[in-house]
């Protein structure tokens, strides 16, 4: 990791169309087709079990003694539905799921026998209705983790970010493969992984904002998610429990919500250099956009000293946005806002650099930051 105290400003270079951000999934993955094993994620059949329902949250009464965990279809043990400790843990920072309880079904099963799987849900505070995916590492099934919470990222695309979210949709971007292998290897955490949608539609960037008279997106992502996996998975009270990682303007809106909400996230993996708002859904809205834009938050919570966040820039040498994420840092990485920039080399604005970059250090940094499960 590449940290840079206090650089010069330099000139900000224009900034990309978030239009040319990112493919479809669809070319994305006829593209990989053609391109050999060398992008190919975990050999498997993806669609085995695919469309079953995926229970995450029915306390077992034995699970406390380390029975109960595996599938609830019947057709034996597995991960990304296991039983849940109905038994209180000896840490108090512990949050046992409580519903109400959200119907989850399979759209990917992995080579390691984790599942990635799919809700449609209606937001309590929102009122938006998108789909939510969510995996769980395979730790999270074993009886010695029964009574223990998980770290939770929150993980946001680039592009439209829409129709799906590619981190669920595109398991060969190697996501849910660096988390698994870096906890493995004792490297980083084994967090449960929560990705949303992150626009209304495939018209306008919404900037997972409460843009006055449009769907309320930032109420969305940084309340009703959260309250979801807290529903539905064994998850820590603290913001030590909780993280964002984003792409571009999923970056953004992580960044944004960080510094919104220091109280309930403790930092970010931000890559790509989006730092403002830029949606024209905000014209005749100055005061609103103000509130949402991390250049103007940021003081307010270096003028409260605290709490402390960190800000995990990462970013490719083929890419732009270096300079943007200097000037960040030169101006706002004092007192509580602790900010590192992460250089790919040879990366670009995609998602797999990105996940290439989270491998050699970003992971690995976050999860210093965080509070991990522990065994009982």
């Amino acid at each position: 990791m590449h940290v840079y105290p206090q650089p010069q400003q330099q000139p900000q270079q224009p900034r990309r169309s978030r239009k040319k951000v990112w493919i479809g999934s669809t070319v994305a993955v006829a593209l990989l087709a053609g391109a050999g094993a060398g992008l190919v994620y975990w050999t498997t059949d993806w669609f085995d079990g695919n469309g079953e329902s995926v229970s995450y949250a029915k306390p077992s009464a034995g699970a406390d003694q380390g029975q109960g965990q595996g599938q609830d279809n019947g057709k034996g043990a597995g991960t990304g539905g296991g039983k849940q400790s109905a038994a209180p843990s000896a840490d108090p920072d512990v949050s046992l799921p409580a519903g109400p309880f959200t119907e989850f079904k399979q759209t990917v099963k992995l080579d390691d026998g984790t599942r990635i799987s799919k809700a449609k849900v209606k937001g309590a505070k929102s009122g938006f209705e998108g789909s939510v995916w969510v995996w769980t590492p395979k730790e999270y099934d074993r009886p010695e983790y029964a009574k223990s919470a998980f770290p939770v990222m929150i993980a946001l695309p680039g592009g439209n970010g829409n129709a799906d979210n590619y981190w669920a949709t595109m398991p060969q971007l190697g996501l849910q493969k660096a988390v698994a292998e870096g906890a493995a290897a004792g490297k980083s955490l084994p967090f449960i992984l929560v990705m949303p949608l992150l626009n209304p539609d495939a018209k306008y960037y919404y900037d997972g904002s409460d843009i006055p008279g449009q769907a309320k997106m930032g109420t969305w992502i940084g309340e009703d998610v959260p309250e979801l996996a807290r529903a539905n998975f064994r998850t820590y009270k603290s913001r030590e429990g909780w993280a964002f990682m984003g792409n571009s303007s999923g970056a953004f809106v992580g960044l944004k919500q960080l510094l919104q909400k220091p109280d309930r996230f403790r930092a970010v993996i931000a890559n790509g250099g989006e730092i403002v708002p830029d949606s024209p859904l905000w014209k005749g809205h100055q005061a609103e956009m103000d509130a949402n834009n991390p250049e103007k938050i940021a003081p307010k919570l270096i003028a409260d000293k605290g709490p402390e966040v960190d800000v995990l820039f990462q970013y490719g040498t083929k890419e732009g946005g270096r300079d943007r994420m200097e000037k960040f840092q030169q101006q706002f990485g004092k007192g509580p806002i602790k900010v590192t920039i992460h250089e790919i080399q040879g990366g670009d604005h995609n998602g797999w650099d990105y996940v290439r970059g989270m491998k050699d250090g970003q992971l690995e940094q976050l999860s210093k930051l965080m509070k991990g499960p522990k065994p009982q």
